[in-house]
């Protein structure tokens, strides 16, 4: 009998590009230039803020996983006075520093992958993940090592579907190639209850940080398809017929830890 863990792992491989498209892309698909995940000046307080904030003491202190320039844990900075960021690119936690510079919160930072880096990070009050679980096939031990981390609750925010969803009438058009409909938010709550985690999931829409916030946005586009820099032409067209959604389902999944 397949265990949902397993199921989720299967499912998330479904989205690998296939090798002969893969190999013949001019350039890796897989970007996250740092201006996408630089904070608003002014963060709308979404439900996934609200249940990290409520769960915090006044100067307490949370661990963002992925944390980007770290919107996971700014917008509850107050009532946080200490912030943890994990990520795999130096630029992203150069970014998360600065901003805590900027906002008067001491700051550390840990450069790799989790739950690698889990022995040599610091427990915190609230642990915050956002958009991050739909890259890990191997979820147990990522969770695991997320319940460890939290004295009083971890808060998980993500798409309710893929969120490389958003391109999939791109590669239907361009390689005539069909994307999965799966895995989904909902599956992440039951591989947590496999591992005996009581946890709530909330819906709520949020708005999408488009590419197109970006100069040369819509060549990010274009590498994340695979394509040469001649088809640029094709591509701005394409998105100009079918622009990408501006909003989208997010779910919020939460537990408080023992």
């Amino acid at each position: 009998m397949t265990t949902a863990a397993e199921q989720w792992k299967s499912d998330l491989a479904l989205w690998a590009i296939p090798s002969e498209i893969l190999e013949s892309a001019p350039e890796k698909p897989w970007i996250h230039p740092p201006a996408l995940f630089q904070i608003p000046a002014v963060m709308p307080d979404s439900l996934s803020h609200q249940r990290a904030r409520e769960a915090l003491p006044v100067g307490g202190s949370v661990l963002d996983i992925g944390c980007g320039g770290g919107i996971g844990a700014f917008a509850i900075t107050p009532p946080a006075g200490h912030v943890i960021g994990v990520d795999h690119q130096q630029e992203m936690l150069d970014l998360f520093n600065q901003n805590a510079a900027d906002r008067g919160v001491t700051s550390e930072t840990h450069l790799g992958m989790w739950p690698d880096l889990a022995p040599e990070t610091s427990v915190a009050d609230v642990v915050t993940v956002h958009h991050v679980a739909f890259n890990v096939g191997d979820i147990v031990p990522f969770f695991a090592a997320l319940n460890s981390h939290a004295r009083k609750r971890v808060v998980i925010e993500v798409p309710v579907i893929h969120p490389m969803s958003n391109m999939n009438e791109g590669w239907k058009h361009f390689w005539n190639f069909i994307r999965p409909t799966v895995p989904v938010a909902s599956d992440l709550v039951d591989v947590l209850a496999e591992m005996g985690i009581a946890a709530t999931i909330e819906y709520f829409d949020g708005e999408i940080l488009l590419d197109k916030k970006v100069d040369g946005a819509n060549g990010f586009i274009r590498r994340r398809l695979c394509l040469p820099e001649d088809r640029q032409p094709e591509i701005d067209a394409f998105i100009a017929a079918n622009p990408l959604p501006e909003r989208r389902n997010l779910a919020v999944i939460w537990w408080d830890t023992k």
